[in-house]
Order: structure tokens, then C-alpha cells, then sequence
């Protein structure tokens, strides 16, 4: 599989036992105490917008889809990241729905033999990318793989234009100075910036230093 050169860092962290503490330490701990930003708010946006027809771009440990009360038995789940382990936890998380598994770096354009969907999840990816060119690139090879009526929504944490606490601002810095947050140069701006290259008309409310979007072509 080829890679980016630059975009091993953000994704190298997450190893079986570290993904073992992600849910408490993301969704439980930090976005409560440090960016200020309600779990549950993406809950809901995850439960309003996601599809049948789904492909999840950063597959983390399948935290948000498996709260998601599928109607249908057999929807049809993608799960897209560039780290084994983290495939293989929310492919293990979301056995019941037996997902297909992409193996993919999301600054390379996404492999052409993918489906179109009526819902694409980008959830706290973007903030990882490092900050170069093809970071804002992303969101218009996304829309390729959009139903004409399909949604993509999620979240990143900005860099700029917030108020952190002392703690939130130390963690932050960490994260960027080893490479696992990209996110120094990330605003409203450029997030409008970057969605406006692949969709008509997007959405984004800031809770924090957390801004959740909804994008149509």
C-alpha cells in the first residue's frame, strides 16, 4: 500500500493498547475537559445523518456507529483508514454487520474501485493531517464517492481562533510537537475553504475548540 510520505505520524499512535483507552480518553475525557466540545452533540449528528450506505473515513474504534440504531440488518458499511489496528478494532466492534475493511491513506486520491454512499463520516481525521496542500484536497476527493443526495459529516479540532485552557493548550502543543495533531494552522476559514473545493453547500457549528460539519455536493 503506498503512503504519503508525511502522513505516518498522526496515525502511528494508535496501537492495539493505546486504541483499548481511546474511547474513554477522547470521547469520555477530552473533548469534556479539555476542547470544551459535547460527545454527544456528534452522537446526534451521527445518528441524524449516518446511512445505510456508509463509508467511514478514519475508522477509530467504531465508537459513534456502533450507538447508530441501524434499521436495516444488513447495512452496508466501509470503514476506510490508513492503520491496521484501528480496522481491525472497529471491524471486531461492528462484527454484526460484517464491514468491508479499505486499507487507505486519505491524502492519496481514494482507490477508484469504491462504491458511491449516502453517508460519509470524516470524524477527527482532519486535525491529524499534516499541515500541507493535500490536506485541503481531501474533501473534494471524497465528494467523488457521494451519492448525488449524499451527506458527509464529522468534526476536527482547531488550532486557531479558540480558547483553551492551560491544560488544553499544554495537550495541544504536545500533540502537534510529536506530530499527532497537524492542526496548527486549521480555522473556520480554511475548514469553509477546504469543504467549498468538493461540495455546493456545507454546514459547520463550532462547540469549543471542536467544529462539526455537514457538507452536500
Amino acid at each position: 500500500m503506498a503512503f504519503h510520505p508525511q502522513s505516518q505520524a498522526g496515525a502511528a499512535i494508535y496501537t492495539p493498547s493505546i486504541l483499548k483507552l481511546y474511547d474513554w480518553w477522547v470521547h469520555g475525557f477530552s473533548n469534556h475537559y479539555l476542547w470544551q466540545y459535547p460527545t454527544q452533540q456528534l452522537l446526534a449528528t451521527y445518528q441524524q445523518y449516518t446511512s445505510h450506505n456508509h463509508l467511514e473515513v478514519g475508522a477509530g474504534t467504531g465508537f459513534f456507529l456502533k450507538q447508530v440504531p441501524f434499521s436495516l440488518l444488513n447495512p452496508r458499511l466501509v470503514l476506510m483508514d490508513i492503520n491496521e489496528h484501528t480496522l481491525q478494532a472497529a471491524t471486531q466492534a461492528l462484527k454484526q454487520y460484517q464491514p468491508a475493511g479499505v486499507l487507505h491513506d486519505i491524502l492519496l486520491a481514494p482507490p477508484l474501485q469504491l462504491p458511491l454512499f449516502d453517508s460519509i463520516a470524516f470524524n477527527y481525521v482532519w486535525h491529524c493531517l499534516p499541515n500541507i496542500p493535500e490536506k485541503d484536497r481531501v474533501f473534494r476527493h471524497l465528494s467523488q464517492f457521494l451519492t448525488p443526495n449524499g451527506v458527509l459529516f464529522g468534526a476536527t479540532l482547531l488550532g486557531q481562533d479558540i480558547s483553551l485552557t492551560l491544560a488544553a493548550r499544554t495537550t495541544m502543543r504536545m500533540y502537534q510537537n510529536k506530530g499527532i495533531f497537524g492542526n496548527q494552522q486549521d480555522n473556520i476559514r480554511r475548514l469553509e475553504h477546504a469543504l467549498s473545493q468538493g461540495f455546493s453547500r456545507y454546514h459547520i457549528k463550532q462547540y469549543g475548540a471542536a467544529a462539526i460539519f455537514c457538507a452536500w455536493r
